[in-house]
């Protein structure tokens, strides 16, 4: 399966106004944003796991990363509640699932296949103070890529380089960018040699940013 798998071209999507699709395990679902491969795949996904659902056991020969969205994610590792950012490298295993119910948003096989830096962060410990409105915590950085969590003050603007290729999920509030409104949910991806130019709207937004990674996008191997 490949979707929105040109990494050369600008893609914006509103998760929230996407139909959940089912997986193959009950009571977890998905919204795809992209997609190179089948169910081992390059992926970018928002997924809803229902009350009491877990995915049976895996390794992540590919890596994982993840943003708590909404309730509490679980491991064997621990409790993942809402606002926190986790790293799964290579060869790292688990078996996730909630007992309450959550949502996340999860990349797979985006890492370096040397990459062995597992973590765990609440996005918002460490915030910097604002500067022109905008506070910033790294939440990952390397020679690949760098992570980033914002909070974007009302009316405030927020400019980024897309040098490697960037994508920004607006994990509350709302912005305008290149005169497109980005609200909850919204996702936007913009290639190589492209910028991030927005601005807040009102009551400000706060974002997930990753950047620099694109030019790195390939298939799974498998």
């Amino acid at each position: 399966m490949e979707l929105h798998s040109d990494f050369s071209k600008r893609v914006l999507i509103h998760s929230g106004d996407k139909e959940w699709l089912a997986s193959p395990m009950p009571g977890v679902d998905r919204r795809m944003l992209d997609r190179i491969g089948g169910e081992v795949a390059r992926a970018t996904t928002i997924v809803r796991y229902a009350p009491g659902s877990k995915f049976s056991a895996h390794t992540h020969t590919g890596g994982e990363e993840f943003i708590v969205l909404d309730g509490v994610f679980q491991d064997e590792h621990g409790d993942f509640p809402t606002g926190t950012y986790v790293r799964n490298p290579p060869t790292t295993s688990h078996t996730p699932g909630s007992d309450d119910g959550c949502v996340i948003f999860v990349k797979l096989w985006q890492f370096d296949p040397d990459d062995r830096n597992q973590f765990r962060k609440d996005m918002a410990a460490g915030l910097g103070t604002a500067h022109n409105g905008v506070a910033r915590n790294v939440l990952h950085n390397d020679d690949r890529e760098t992570v980033t969590y914002a909070h974007i003050d009302d009316g405030a603007a927020l400019d980024v380089q897309a040098t490697g290729g960037l994508e920004m999920l607006v994990i509350d509030g709302t912005l305008i960018e290149s005169g497109d409104a980005l609200g909850k949910g919204s996702w936007l991806r913009i290639p190589d040699g492209g910028a991030l130019s927005a601005r807040a709207g009102q009551g400000g937004a706060r974002v997930w940013i990753k950047a620099g990674h694109l030019v790195h996008a390939k298939a799974p191997v498998v």
